[in-house]
């Protein structure tokens, strides 16, 4: 997501995600567009006797759904602030609090995997929803019933505020009640196992939510719907990679360098394609007077037109930014990486920065399937599962 920082919390970055521009001033068309309509329900939910006519006089209507929008999201960042600081207290830091078109999204550097630290962590958010509904809905007792807008606010986000608690606790994984099903079902099954089943629930969860919003023809719903089905099969994923790569270092999985195929910098494009058919190698890295300079891969090449490959050389086309890992870092890592960079392999340097291999996307799948075939992976109970030294965050 594209993103832009407007302010910290508690240490924690809040970020608005260029789609939440899109979706505020949609909410609050919504909003006053229905005030009349929300001015039964409150009446009828909350009791509220409201008058509909000095809500809608002159413009109000706007207003109103203008402040109620901003509201509500402004529940949403303290719903995942209560995520994030219950995550702190357990020791896992938030990279940032992002707020975008389906709400907001508390970014954790982490996963736990002690059932207890992911039950506090899902709930809290809730939690914190369930305390701003109350709290709204108390303060209807105390303003004035002359000051109709300001019952109105109040009104919609006690209501709204619940709402979003009692939505986020259903079992959509990754969502809070999903990431709570999954903490339950760890006290006595491994974690990979309990990921698993809670995907399946959340994407089935998917599928009924999708349906709805077909036959409701509510694209809100349905963009939901596709989020949580996609959110809950990547992080199942992820999940069994990281479960199979428990213990696995980078050098385990690495070309060591004494095997590593690599070209010169006076290579020309020309040479480089005729050695990456004959190496059946799509990257090579660039080795100059015994030291990584840079990497070639075949998209580099092709980008010199056919005539001009014997006159460019792979000096002209490499890039010079080297991305590296360590030998003795997790290959869940490496994984990473690769991922965050979206490039297709790392260089693999030593303690002393001196080059010791590389390591690639099909090295770490290639692995991974061995893994799964050998039933290499890891089936740590959550008694036996590592646990975080916590801190106090204040």
């Amino acid at each position: 997501m594209r993103s832009f920082t407007v302010g910290r919390a508690f240490g924690i970055p809040i970020k608005l995600d260029l789609t939440f521009l899109l979706i505020l001033p949609v909410f609050a068309w919504l909003i006053g567009s229905q005030v009349g309509l929300w001015v039964e329900n409150l009446n009828m939910l909350w009791a509220l006797d409201l008058d509909a006519g000095p809500l809608t006089a002159d413009g109000t209507q706007w207003v109103l759904g203008a402040v109620a929008a901003v509201g509500l999201f402004a529940g949403v960042v303290l719903h995942e602030l209560g995520h994030s600081l219950v995550a702190i207290r357990y020791g896992f830091p938030i990279d940032s609090i992002t707020l975008w078109i389906f709400g907001g999204i508390a970014q954790l550097s982490d996963q736990p995997e002690e059932w207890r630290e992911e039950f506090a962590i899902a709930i809290a958010g809730p939690a914190v929803s369930i305390a701003l509904g109350v709290l709204s809905y108390a303060a209807l007792f105390v303003i004035p019933t002359g000051l109709p807008t300001v019952r109105f606010v109040f009104g919609y986000l006690a209501l709204m505020n619940l709402v979003l608690a009692a939505f986020n606790l259903l079992p959509g994984f990754p969502m809070d009640g999903g990431r709570v099903l999954r903490a339950l079902l760890a006290r006595n099954r491994p974690f990979a196992d309990a990921t698993r089943i809670a995907a399946e629930v959340g994407k089935l969860f998917a599928v009924l939510l999708g349906l709805f919003g077909l036959l409701q023809f509510n694209i809100v719903l349905i963009g939901i719907a596709f989020f949580i089905y996609v959110g809950a099969t990547s992080e199942a994923q992820q999940t069994v990679m990281s479960t199979a790569f428990r213990n696995v270092r980078v050098r385990d999985v690495m070309t060591e360098v004494d095997e590593l195929d690599a070209v010169t910098p006076d290579t020309s494009v020309s040479d480089l394609l005729e050695a990456m058919f004959r190496e059946r190698h799509t990257g090579f890295p660039v080795i100059e007077s015994g030291e990584p300079v840079g990497m070639v891969t075949l998209e580099d090449a092709r980008d010199v037109n056919e005539v001009e490959r014997d006159a460019y050389t792979v000096a002209d086309v490499m890039s010079r930014e080297l991305k590296t890992i360590r030998a003795d870092e997790d290959a869940m890592t490496a994984f990473e990486r690769i991922q965050q960079h979206g490039i297709g392999r790392l260089l693999v340097v030593d303690d002393d920065g001196e080059l010791a291999g590389l390591i690639s996307r099909t090295d770490l799948m290639t692995a991974f399937e061995v893994i799964q075939q050998t039933g290499r992976i890891s089936e740590v109970t959550p008694a036996e599962e590592p646990t975080r030294e916590t801190e106090q965050p204040f």
